[in-house]
C-alpha cells in the first residue's frame, strides 16, 4: 500500500495532515536541503510529538515521495498545452523553475516514476500532446530522452549554484581564480580543441544554455517522430 492509498488516521488531539506535514518539510528542505528533513524536525516545526507522524507517514522515503508530488503541482501546466513541442518544452522550463525554487528537488529527479496524483498528472498531460504522433514506444521514448536532457542540466545548473554557496564565489569571480592555472596548462599545447573552446567560444547564462540545449533535443525528437515506421 502506497502512502497515497493509506487513510490518514484522525486529526486529535491537535489537528494534523499530511498537507501539513509536507508542507513543514519542504520549507525545511528549501532552508536547508534534504539532509535537514527528518521526521523529528518536522514534528518540531509543527509543534507535534515525532510519533505521531508516523500514523500519517511511515519513512523518511515516504515523506520525499509526498513532497516531490507538491511541487509537481508546480509544475503541472495551467491550460493544456497547443501542441507537443509547446507541451515538452513547458514541463522542461517548469520543472527547472520548480528546482530553481526547491534546489533539493535535483536530487530527487529522475530514477522510478513517482506515483502521486500531482505527477500523474503531469505525466499524463506530456503523454497526450503526442498522442497519435506515432507509436506509444516512440512517444514514451520521446519523452523519456527529453526527461532525461532536462534532468541533467538542471542538475548540473543546481550543483553550480550550491558551488557558488558553498565557496563564496560567483562563477565569474571561480573563472578569475582559476583563471591563471587553466592558461598554464592551456599554453603547454596539449589541449588545442579545450583551448578553442575557452579563448574562442561564446559564454551563455545558465537559461540561454538550458533552452538551446532543450531546442537541439526537440528538432531531434521532432526528426523521429516524422520517420515513417520501419
Amino acid at each position: 500500500m502506497t502512502v497515497w492509498d493509506r487513510p490518514e488516521p484522525p486529526t486529535r488531539p491537535a489537528p494534523l495532515d499530511r498537507e501539513r506535514i509536507v508542507a513543514a518539510a519542504i520549507a525545511l528542505a528549501d532552508e536547508g536541503g534534504l539532509e535537514a528533513v527528518s521526521l523529528r524536525k518536522v514534528a518540531a516545526r509543527l509543534d507535534a510529538g515525532p510519533m505521531r507522524l508516523y500514523g500519517y507517514i511511515s519513512t523518511k522515503e515516504e515523506l520525499f515521495d509526498l513532497m516531490v508530488d507538491e511541487v509537481h503541482a508546480e509544475i503541472l501546466p495551467q491550460e493544456r498545452p497547443g501542441e507537443w513541442r509547446e507541451a515538452l518544452r513547458g514541463h522542461a522550463h517548469r520543472t527547472r523553475q520548480a528546482a530553481l525554487r526547491h534546489p533539493w528537488l535535483a536530487d530527487l529527479l529522475g530514477g522510478r516514476p513517482t506515483l502521486g496524483p500531482n505527477a500523474l498528472a503531469v505525466t499524463e498531460t506530456t503523454l497526450a500532446a503526442l498522442d497519435g504522433l506515432a507509436d506509444i514506444d516512440t512517444v514514451r521514448r520521446a519523452v523519456e530522452t527529453v526527461g532525461a536532457y532536462f534532468t541533467g542540466a538542471i542538475r548540473r545548473e543546481i550543483a553550480n549554484l550550491r558551488a557558488e554557496r558553498a565557496t563564496g564565489l560567483s562563477k565569474r569571480d571561480w573563472q578569475r581564480a582559476s583563471g591563471p592555472h587553466l592558461k598554464k596548462m592551456l599554453d603547454t599545447g596539449r589541449f588545442p580543441a579545450l583551448a578553442k573552446a575557452v579563448y574562442d567560444g561564446t559564454e551563455v547564462d545558465a537559461e540561454e544554455s538550458f533552452a538551446t540545449g532543450l531546442d537541439w533535443v526537440l528538432d531531434a525528437v521532432a526528426a523521429k517522430l516524422a520517420r515513417p515506421p520501419a
